[in-house]
C-alpha cells in the first residue's frame, strides 16, 4: 500500500447563492493517479483552487505528507510540492519557451542553464521541445508540453491536470499517458480531471465522484463502464444520443478554394479548402487546436470575408456578406470561445439571446429591442437545453462554462437554421449535457438542416458525424465517411498525413 499523499477533511466553500464545495472528503496516495468526475458546476474548480492556494476555504482542513497544508497563494502550493497544468495554456506567444517557463519561476537561472534544463527534463519525460523555440509558432500539443515542463521544474509530489487531453491527437495521447505512468512510478500523484470517460478508465487508479458540491462517492475507473460513471454524476439514468435513419437533401453549403489570411500573426491561414455539405448531414471536422478552426468558422460567418464565389450557400454566392446577412439567410454559427465571442460576458442571458436571434426570431421593431419577446426566447433556451441559472436577467459571466456553452449551442438551434457551423460545441462539458447537445444537432440535422461541426473530441465526432476530415496548418484532408475510419487513420489525417490535398495559394 502506497503512502497518503494528500488527505483532504470536510472542505466546505460558498458563494452568495451557492456551496460549491459542501463537507468534500478524500485521500490521495503516493503515484496514484486520481480522476476527479462531476457535471459542470458540481464544485470540481472551485476544490483544486483551494488545493492549489486561489482560493480559501471556508472550513475544513488539508494534510500534505503529515503536515497541515494551508496555502496561502500559488507560490506556497509549489514550495509545498503541489504543481497545476490548467484547462487554458497562460503563455506569451511572442516569447521562446524559456523565456515563458522563466516568467513562472521565483529565482530563474541563466538562461543557457535554464535551457540545458528544459532539454533535460524534456527528454527524459519524453516531451521533446527546444527551449529556444517561439511559442507562437508551436502546436497545441507543444504548448501544452512547456506548461507540463514548467511544472516538472518545480519536482512536484501532486500534479492537477485540469482537461489535459483535449487539444492533442491520439498519438499525443497516448505519450502523455506514458509520460504521467512514468511520474506516478517516481511517486508523483496525478489529480487528474476530465470529461472524457473512457480515458479515465483507461489511466486512472480511483475516481472521486462530485455531485452539486458534495462527495457522493468513489470508484475504481477500471471496474466501472463509463455508463455508470456518468450516472453517478448526474444522479439518474443517463441517455447517450440516439442516431435515427435520415434522408440527406441538396448541397446546402459549398466551399470552392477558400483561402483566408488569418488576421492574427500567430493564427493559421486557410489554404485552398473545398467540401460540399448537404440537408440533412452532419460533417466532423477534427484537427489539433491552431489549425484553422478559428479561421474557418469566421470565414463561415462573416467575420473574415473571402472571395464571392468561394462560399455559396443553397447555390447563392455570400463569400462577401456579412454576418447579419448571412443570418438572415440561414447560415448560424456558434464559436468555440464563448466569453467574449460566442456571448457578452455583462449581458444578460436576455440580451445575448437578442444578439444572434434579433432577426431571425423578430426580436427587433424600429430599431428597438421587444423585451418581452427576447425574455421569451431566452427563457425557451434555458428550458430546453436545461441550463442551470436563476433566470433570463442573469449576466452570461456568472454561468458555469458548461451552463453557458449549452446555452450558446441552444440559442442558435432554435433558430432553426439552413446550414449550422459549431466549433467545439461540447468543450468543457459534462457527460450528461454534452450527449444532450449531441442529440440536439443530430434531430437538428433530421429535421434537414446541414450541421458543419469542428471539434478536438474524436469521440464526438464519431458518434455523430456522417463525414470526417480534419484540418492540419490551414489545409483540410480528404471528407471520408466516419464509420470507415479507423483511430490511427484518423491521428494521421490530423497530423497531416494521410491524403492531405496540396494548397495552390
Amino acid at each position: 500500500m502506497t503512502e497518503t499523499l494528500l488527505t483532504i477533511e470536510g472542505l466546505t466553500k460558498a458563494y452568495p447563492g451557492v456551496v460549491a464545495n459542501d463537507n468534500v472528503s478524500f485521500t490521495i496516495h503516493e503515484g496514484e493517479v486520481h480522476a476527479l468526475l462531476g457535471e459542470n458546476g458540481a464544485g470540481k474548480s472551485t476544490l483544486v483552487k483551494m488545493i492549489y492556494g486561489l482560493v480559501k476555504p471556508d472550513s475544513g482542513t488539508m494534510t500534505l505528507r503529515g503536515a497541515p497544508y494551508t496555502p496561502s497563494e500559488p507560490r506556497a502550493a509549489r514550495a509545498a510540492g503541489v504543481a497545476m497544468v490548467f484547462q487554458h495554456f497562460s503563455l506569451f506567444d511572442a516569447l521562446n519557451v524559456a523565456e515563458n517557463i522563466a516568467l513562472g519561476m521565483e529565482n530563474p537561472p541563466a538562461m543557457r542553464d535554464l535551457a540545458a534544463r528544459i532539454r533535460e527534463v524534456s527528454e527524459t519525460y519524453g516531451l521533446p521541445i527546444d527551449p529556444y523555440r517561439t511559442v507562437g509558432d508551436l502546436s497545441a500539443g507543444e504548448r501544452q508540453r512547456v506548461e507540463i515542463i514548467r511544472c516538472l521544474l518545480q519536482d512536484p509530489r501532486l500534479l492537477i491536470m485540469d482537461e489535459p487531453t483535449s487539444v492533442l491527437t491520439p498519438q499525443e495521447v497516448e505519450i502523455l499517458f506514458q509520460t504521467l505512468r512514468k511520474l506516478t512510478a517516481e511517486g508523483v500523484a496525478i489529480l487528474y480531471i476530465s470529461h472524457k470517460l473512457e480515458e479515465i478508465r483507461a489511466l486512472c487508479d480511483q475516481a472521486t465522484i462530485l455531485r452539486l458540491g458534495k462527495n457522493v462517492g468513489t470508484c475504481v475507473p477500471a471496474e466501472t463502464t463509463a455508463r455508470e460513471m456518468a450516472e453517478m454524476m448526474v444522479g439518474s439514468a443517463f441517455q447517450a444520443p440516439e442516431r435515427a435513419p435520415r434522408e440527406l437533401g441538396d448541397v446546402a453549403l459549398d466551399i470552392t478554394g477558400l483561402s483566408v489570411k488569418s488576421p492574427s500573426e500567430f493564427g493559421t491561414s486557410l489554404r485552398n479548402l473545398h467540401l460540399t455539405l448537404r440537408a440533412g448531414e452532419i460533417l466532423g471536422l477534427g484537427g489539433v487546436a491552431g489549425n484553422g478552426q478559428d479561421e474557418l468558422l469566421a470565414a463561415l460567418s462573416g467575420e473574415l470575408r473571402s472571395d464571392p464565389d468561394s462560399i455559396k450557400l443553397k447555390g447563392q454566392p455570400i463569400g462577401r456578406l456579412g454576418p447579419n446577412a448571412r443570418r438572415q439567410l440561414g447560415l448560424l454559427t456558434a464559436p468555440e470561445e464563448r466569453l467574449g465571442h460566442a456571448a457578452a460576458p455583462d449581458m444578460s442571458l436576455t440580451e445575448n439571446a437578442a444578439l444572434t436571434g434579433a432577426q431571425r426570431e423578430g426580436l427587433v421593431s424600429n430599431g428597438f429591442l421587444k423585451w418581452g419577446k427576447a425574455r421569451d426566447f431566452a427563457e425557451a433556451v434555458i428550458a430546453r437545453f436545461d441550463v442551470r441559472t436563476p433566470g433570463p436577467g442573469t449576466a452570461a459571466r456568472a454561468l458555469s462554462g458548461g451552463n453557458l456553452q449549452k446555452f450558446v449551442i441552444g440559442r442558435e438551434v432554435m433558430q432553426r437554421p439552413e446550414v449550422l457551423v459549431v466549433n467545439q460545441p461540447t468543450w468543457g462539458v459534462d457527460a450528461s449535457a454534452a450527449a444532450a447537445i449531441r442529440q440536439a444537432l443530430l434531430d437538428l440535422a433530421g429535421q434537414g438542416t446541414a450541421v458543419l461541426v469542428i471539434s478536438q473530441d474524436l469521440d464526438e465526432l464519431m458518434e455523430i458525424s456522417d463525414r470526417f476530415g480534419a484540418l492540419n496548418e490551414g489545409r483540410l484532408s480528404d471528407i471520408r465517411p466516419a464509420q470507415d475510419l479507423s483511430v490511427d487513420e484518423i491521428g494521421l489525417m490530423m497530423g497531416g498525413a494521410h491524403g492531405m490535398e496540396v494548397a495552390h495559394v
